[in-house]
C-alpha cells in the first residue's frame, strides 16, 4: 500500500465529514487506506463514520489519550509506504496527495513533507513552516515577536528546506515515522509536531516545505485560541526544551522568564466579527433552498469572478470540486472582507470558519 491517511478526531462531527469527503476524492487513483483515531467525543462523530464512511477504519478510544497517544495509535494500524498525519478540520485538493508524493519521491533522505496552509477566511498561516525554536527565537516569539520564528526566508508558493512542519498537514515514510519514534507521548496537546520534526531532523534527514500546494485548515475548530491554549503551548514548549536542549541555568531561565511572560501577554485571542451585509450561493443550483432556511436573500452565481466587499459566499461541493474551493479562498484579496462557507456534497449543512482563532461555524437546513 502506498498512502495511509492518519487522522485524530475529537468531537468536530461536520468538519470531519467534509474532511473525509475530499481525502476520499484525493485518493481515487491512490493505493491508500484512511484510518480515524477517534479521542472518545461527546458529539455523534463515530456514528457518522458507520454510517456514511464504511471504508474507513475506525478506532474508538475510550478516553481523551491526547494528539500523540492517538496518532501513534492510528499509524500502529497503518500499512501504507507514506503516512499522512492530518488534522479533522483540513480540506484537501483532489491532487493534493498525489503531488506532495510525487515531490517526495524525488528526494533523498527525505524527513517530513508540509504544505501551504491557508485558514477559513483564505489567509496564509505561517506556521506551515518554521525554524527549530532556538532559546532565543523561543522567547522573541513568547514575548510576541514571531520574525525569526517561521521561515520567512522561503516564500509561501515556494518549495525548499524548512526545519519544523505543522502536525496539521505532515507527510512521511512510515520507517522513518517509526525509526524517530513517532509523536512523543510526553506531549497531550501542542508541541509534538515540533518534537517530531527535530527529532527528524537529528536523525539525518531533510524536512521540506512544498508550497505549490495548498490545504484548508480551520484551526480554530479543534484548537479554541484561549488561555487554556497559551497555558498548554507554553508548557509543551518547556518539555521541548528538557528534552533536546543541554541543560544551562541562564538558558532555564530565560525559556522560564518566556514561558511565564507569554502566557500573561498571551490572554484570550480578540475575535473580529465581520459584518455580512449581502450572501452569494456559488452553484449550478437554485439558492431558494438556503433562503428559505436562513430568512436571507442569497443570489446565485456559477463562479467568483470578483470579491464583494462584506459579501458571504457559499461553495457547493456539489458545483465546485475541492481543489476550486481552496483556489476560490486562496485568491481572495488580503485586505478583502469578504467570507466563505462550504455546502459539502450530498449534505445538509454549510461551514467554514471566519477567524483561524476562533470555533468554526456550522448552519443546517
Amino acid at each position: 500500500m502506498k498512502l495511509s491517511i492518519v487522522i485524530l478526531n475529537y468531537n468536530v462531527r461536520y468538519f470531519l465529514e467534509l474532511c473525509l469527503k475530499s481525502v476520499e476524492a484525493a485518493i481515487q487513483d491512490i493505493d491508500a487506506e484512511i484510518i480515524v483515531v477517534d479521542n472518545n467525543s461527546p458529539d455523534d462523530s463515530c456514528d457518522m463514520l458507520k454510517q456514511l464512511f464504511s471504508s474507513v477504519q475506525l478506532i474508538e478510544n475510550r478516553e481523551n489519550s491526547g494528539f500523540s497517544k492517538g496518532n501513534n495509535m492510528g499509524v500502529a494500524q497503518a500499512k501504507g509506504e507514506y503516512l499522512c498525519i492530518l488534522n479533522p478540520d483540513t480540506v484537501v485538493a483532489e491532487n493534493t496527495f498525489s503531488k506532495v508524493l510525487q515531490f517526495a519521491e524525488s528526494k533523498d533522505k527525505l524527513g517530513i513533507v508540509g504544505c501551504q496552509l491557508i485558514d477559513g477566511k483564505g489567509e496564509f498561516l505561517p506556521e506551515s513552516k518554521r525554524h527549530v525554536p532556538t532559546a532565543k527565537i523561543a522567547f522573541q516569539k513568547m514575548i510576541g515577536n514571531a520574525k525569526h520564528y517561521y521561515t520567512n526566508e522561503l516564500d509561501k508558493d515556494a518549495e525548499g528546506h524548512t526545519d519544523i512542519l505543522v502536525g496539521a498537514f505532515m507527510v512521511l515514510k512510515r520507517n522513518v515515522y517509526n525509526k524517530v519514534g513517532g509523536f512523543d507521548e510526553d506531549y497531550f496537546m501542542y508541541g509534538e509536531d515540533i518534537d517530531l520534526s527535530y527529532k527528524v531532523l537529528k536523525a539525518g534527514y531533510t524536512n521540506y516545505y512544498f508550497g505549490k500546494i495548498s490545504a484548508l485548515h480551520f484551526k480554530g475548530e479543534s484548537t479554541l485560541k484561549d488561555n487554556v491554549y497559551a497555558k498548554r503551548f507554553f508548557d509543551a514548549m518547556e518539555i521541548f526544551y528538557r528534552k533536546h536542549f543541554k541543560k544551562n541555568s541562564i538558558f532555564s531561565a530565560l525559556i522560564g522568564v518566556g514561558t511565564k511572560l507569554g502566557y500573561l501577554l498571551k490572554g484570550k485571542a480578540t475575535i473580529e466579527i465581520p459584518l455580512i451585509e449581502s450572501y452569494v450561493f456559488v452553484s449550478s443550483q437554485s439558492s431558494s433552498q438556503l433562503e428559505s432556511a436562513f430568512k436571507h436573500k442569497i443570489t446565485s452565481s456559477t463562479t467568483v469572478n470578483s470579491y464583494k466587499e462584506n459579501t458571504e459566499y457559499i461553495l457547493d461541493n456539489n458545483h465546485l470540486s475541492f481543489k476550486s474551493i481552496i483556489e476560490i479562498l486562496s485568491n481572495r484579496p488580503k485586505k478583502s472582507s469578504s467570507t466563505f462557507k462550504i455546502l459539502p456534497k450530498n449534505s445538509n449543512f454549510i461551514l467554514g470558519s471566519n477567524s483561524s482563532k476562533s470555533r468554526g461555524e456550522v448552519k443546517h437546513f
